[in-house]
């Protein structure tokens, strides 16, 4: 919830879907802040008009913006709504726009709210309507009173709801989101530009759904890759989506499942996605199942599951298929039909080639934006037709090539296309590929073998030592949609395009795969490596052993000859042997889980060193060579548990990375001083006693640091700080000074001294701080004086069982999560105002006599109180509409609950 002290963000077109206008000292701190914070934790984008904050005669055009753009326009009429000018000048223009998209039938709907007022106060402008317009009348024109008495009559006639005194606020805001959602799934829509020729596969979809039907519950939609299957499925979503209580639709299915616990990963997305909630914590896939049959199955539900393989297994993810409302639908895209035939559906759509016309619609709206070619192009783009064969991938990418191109550059990839014997589509794609730089082709090829699904972090250190501007080119390949980088930084890419790129490699030698520039398939690793065949044409070599039950072991011997590997990434295999003269080009060292690892590495050009859960042990021989690696940027050791001593990195100044994570054993002193460039220094769970750092404060650089679990040897150990921190995590006997780091978004503070520490008061001078986690080593008496900062989001207190009181939270109007472990509170202030929250935790407070407030956390989805023995009773939960997790055990003195 942003603070009432801050404005609005900028708009951008399209931003919001609902806008609601209210008279702020009559509702903000209560029904309409309710109801802002209940639409945006259902994902409902909602713009809040901060009345009080205006200034001048009108209304700023960016309030107009908004309400132009809204679907949805809701008035909140109170007893002093008609007193603002500028409530009233919202008004008319929600009447303007409401009348220019025809009124009931067209896209805005205005749903008003009569809060403690009558609406025909509202409508004939009686009681301090009457009054508030007398004033008005003294400074205003009658033209403008008279269209602000127009659209008070107009809306006060339109149907909404009339909230008395007595009357619950749960139950209205359930009804009023019930409506705003399903007004907004009757123009919702998930596609962009290419809605071109699809009617009559939609048409053919909707017919196998029989809506009306109590019996047809999948139905899949199959055919190869770029064919449309999932814009096809998406227009369905759209066009029927109303019909249901629910609905969701999951992309990217098949990668989902590959990741590491991808049933819960799925099962989350799809719970959170129904229920409409910012996020899902199921942790297993037992309790997701258990979750979706208590709380969706009695719903009529509509599931698209977009791009499923035949490994899919409809009962592990969902349980029986039986458990769903024979009203539900789920709908299946795949690209092999036996994932359809395996969950025995005979409903099945498979898309063919697109229409002549359609083809040069699409292509059109990639190459020039419009629905047609301009006529110079015409013939050209005819040509083009025939070598796409209707396949709306290749139309997409080759349209987007062709962008802003003239007719001479059209002739020449139009040649290259005809030179191909026969019309496939990775051989259409590859026009886009030949149109990228050198560079470009090298990223695009390394992503394409060995780097979908990895986090840019890493590759981008690597790309930058070889010269191949990663930014730049990879602004290139996602804006020609060849690449794609999700939310949390990993590589994605379509399977027609992976399978182009890796296609491309092995064209570099068709018989001899020894001799390819990138070999990322074991057997073709095995061969090369214990034939001793490889040469300096290979550049990127990844070898994962894990599932062969021997682990093969390798010597410098068998790398001698890649003369030209840059990239070397070995899991569960051993290595060992002096690697002194080999790898001369070397920039990324990746050894996962190896049994023994090389000495002597002399690696000049070594930038990433990652030898993470491998057994380092004391008098390893190998740091000597990598203290030779001035070019090294990043370190990464993680889980090495039989390392004893800090390597010494001194010598290698040029590192912007450093993460010794739970390398339980490691002990000494860490030099840092020379690490000018340093971004990122996480030395989690290790014996470090003494951090060197020369003057800390000039590694401006330094975003993130970690140094929890530590032993540091003494308080003067741990170091100064740098002004340009953005996480910090700390375990410290002293509490560092805080004030100077501005920027500082999220802090984690775990107290191991004897004495309690005094959290200093100014902390709510961080203004940027989101995440604050305080806890401590030992029951010491620990203080918290002063307010918090009021951008928290997050508030965690664990064993500080000697804190006895909070600090006021009613300030705290962005906390989603507020958990309390073993802490000696009795009441815990202001928490009724946190009207964002969703989770609350608290754990072993044995003090606790009061939890006032919690009745009016509307939002709350998880709810947990344990082992609090002087708690007597709960408020009434009847208001707590959005709880999914409830849990209460060991209160003892617990006797009354209500509303459960």
């Amino acid at each position: 919830m942003r603070s009432s002290s801050m404005p609005d963000p900028p708009l951008t077109t399209g931003e919001y879907e609902v806008f609601l206008s209210f008279r702020g000292p009559d509702v903000r701190q209560t029904f309409a802040d309710c109801l802002y914070h209940f639409l945006i934790h259902s994902k409902i984008r909602t713009f809040r008009d901060e009345e009080e904050l205006r200034k001048g005669e009108e209304i700023a055009p960016s309030l107009v913006q908004a309400i132009s753009e809204s679907k949805i326009l809701i008035p909140i009429f109170s007893q002093n709504y008609a007193s603002s000018k500028w409530c009233l000048q919202e008004l008319a223009k929600m009447v303007e726009c409401w009348k220019k998209q025809g009124k009931g039938g067209g896209r805005t709907t205005i749903l008003p709210i009569f809060y403690l007022v009558d609406p025909r106060d509202v409508r004939h402008q009686e009681g301090a309507y009457e009054e508030a317009f007398r004033r008005h009348s003294l400074k205003q024109d009658q033209q403008t009173i008279k269209q602000w008495k127009e659209a008070l009559l107009e809306v006060g006639k339109m149907k909404g709801w009339h909230v008395a005194g007595s009357d619950g606020h749960g139950a209205i805001l359930e009804q009023i989101f019930v409506k705003v959602d399903s007004l907004l799934r009757t123009n919702y829509t998930l596609l962009t530009d290419e809605l071109v020729g699809i009617d009559v596969h939609v048409n053919k979809v909707v017919q196998l759904l029989n809506l009306d039907a109590a019996s047809e519950m999948i139905v899949g939609i199959h055919g190869m890759g770029g064919i449309g299957k999932t814009t096809i499925a998406k227009t369905v979503f759209n066009k029927v989506c109303t019909h249901f209580d629910r609905c969701c639709f999951i992309e990217d299915v098949r990668e989902t499942l590959l990741k590491a616990d991808g049933v819960v990963v799925l099962q989350n997305k799809i719970i959170s996605g129904v229920l409409r909630y910012d996020h899902c914590n199921v942790n297993n896939a037992s309790e997701g199942i258990h979750m979706m049959v208590d709380r969706i199955c009695k719903h009529r539900v509509l599931i698209v599951l977009d791009d499923v393989d035949a490994k899919f297994e409809f009962d592990k993810i969902f349980g029986k298929l039986g458990n769903f409302s024979s009203k539900s639908r789920f709908i299946i895209t795949t690209r092999d039909k036996r994932a359809l035939e395996l969950l025995q559906t005979d409903k099945l759509h498979e898309p063919g080639g697109m229409s002549h016309d359609h083809s040069l619609q699409l292509l059109s709206k990639h190459a020039f934006k419009m629905d047609n070619p301009p006529n110079e192009y015409t013939a050209l783009a005819e040509k083009f037709l025939k070598v796409a064969a209707g396949l709306p991938l290749a139309l997409k990418v080759v349209g987007s090539l062709l962008f802003r191109t003239d007719t001479n550059f059209w002739r020449a990839k139009l040649k290259e296309l005809k030179e191909v014997p026969t019309v496939e589509v990775q051989q259409i794609l590859r026009i886009s590929y030949n149109e990228l730089t050198p560079n470009e082709k090298q990223i695009f090829l390394d992503i394409a073998c060995v780097f979908i699904g990895d986090y840019k972090e890493v590759p981008f250190y690597m790309w930058s030592s070889c010269d191949f501007n990663p930014e730049i080119g990879m602004r290139t390949l996602v804006n020609r949609s060849l690449v794609r980088i999700d939310e949390e930084g990993q590589f994605g890419m379509h399977d027609h395009l992976r399978d182009l790129g890796r296609a491309i490699v092995n064209e570099e030698d068709v018989q001899n795969p020894c001799k390819r520039s990138r070999i990322w398939s074991n057997e073709n690793a095995l061969d090369m490596l214990a034939n001793r065949e490889g040469g300096d044409q290979v550049e990127v070599l990844r070898v994962d052993m894990r599932k062969n039950e021997a682990r093969h072991e390798f010597t410098e011997k068998e790398f001698k000859n890649l003369s030209r590997l840059r990239y070397l990434e070995v899991n569960y295999g051993r290595l060992s042997g002096d690697f002194k003269e080999v790898l001369p080009s070397l920039c990324c060292l990746r050894l996962h889980s190896c049994d023994s690892i090389p000495t002597d590495l002399h690696l000049k050009k070594l930038v990433i060193l990652d030898l993470s859960f491998c057994p380092i042990k004391e008098g390893w021989r190998g740091w000597q060579g990598i203290q030779k690696a001035k070019k090294l940027k990043v370190v990464i050791l993680l889980e090495c548990h039989d390392i004893r001593r800090v390597p010494d990195l001194s010598p290698c100044t040029s590192l912007e990375l450093i993460k010794l994570l739970s390398c339980y054993k490691m002990k000494g002193d860490l030099h840092i001083a020379g690490f000018k460039n340093l971004r990122v220094l996480s030395l989690r769970s290790t014996q470090i006693a003494k951090i060197i750092t020369g003057d800390m404060e000039m590694l401006e650089n330094l975003l993130e640091l970690s140094l929890k679990q530590l032993s540091l040897s003494s308080p003067r150990e741990a170091p100064l700080l740098p002004t340009s921190l953005k996480q910090l995590s700390l375990s410290s006997p002293s509490v560092p000074n805080l004030m100077q780091l501005v920027e500082l978004e999220e802090l984690k503070f775990e107290w191991c001294g004897e004495a309690g520490p005094e959290i200093p008061a100014e902390i709510w001078r961080l203004s940027k701080l989101r995440t604050l986690e305080i806890s401590s080593a030992s029951p010491v008496f620990v203080t918290m004086e002063g307010s918090l900062p009021s951008s928290l989001t997050s508030l965690q207190i664990h064993f500080c069982v000697a804190l006895e009181k909070l600090p006021g939270l009613a300030n705290l109007t962005n906390l989603t999560e507020l958990r309390l472990v073993k802490v000696g509170v009795s009441e815990i202030c202001g928490l009724g105002e946190l009207a964002v929250l969703t989770t609350l935790e608290v754990r072993n407070a044995p003090r606790l006599s009061s939890l006032d407030g919690l009745e009016n956390l509307v939002l709350l989805m998880k709810l947990t109180v344990s082992n609090c023995g002087v708690l007597p009773k709960l408020p009434d939960l009847v208001k707590l509409i959005k709880l999914q997790a409830l849990e209460i055990q060991e209160c003892q003195l617990l006797s009354e609950m209500q509303g459960t």
